[in-house]
């Protein structure tokens, strides 16, 4: 059994800062990509950045220059620093991890979510 615990969500003005934590634990084997996604009220989930063990990126562009995805592989943990935050970046916030662990077969793997809002 393998469980993605998140923290660091919370309230936060216009143009401050939150760093978001994501921690894998149970019967991981090892972990391929790991990322952050969000859904805001009435919209889809997407995928807000992603990073590979090698620490390769990609980002949406709306955060672009202003989150930094990473990742501590020896922890099993991603982190997501978000600076310059804006009102529209107000959702809940999902972590997600491809695991493989022990007994099963490599399968994505989400948190539970933590709220993240953006007063103007």
């Amino acid at each position: 059994q393998v469980q993605l615990v998140e923290s660091g969500g919370g309230l936060v003005q216009a143009g401050g800062s939150l760093r978001l934590s994501c921690a894998a634990s149970g019967s991981v084997l090892a972990i391929n990509a790991m990322g952050w996604y969000r859904q805001a009220p009435g919209k889809q989930r997407e995928l807000v950045a992603a990073i590979t063990p090698g620490g390769s990126t990609n980002y949406a562009d709306s955060v672009k220059g202003r989150f930094t995805i990473s990742r501590d592989n020896a922890k099993n943990t991603v982190y997501l620093q978000m600076d310059s935050l804006k009102p529209e970046d107000t959702a809940a916030y999902y972590c997600n991890a491809e695991v493989w662990a022990w007994n099963t077969d490599w399968r994505d793997y989400w948190g539970q979510g933590t709220q993240v809002t953006v007063s103007s």
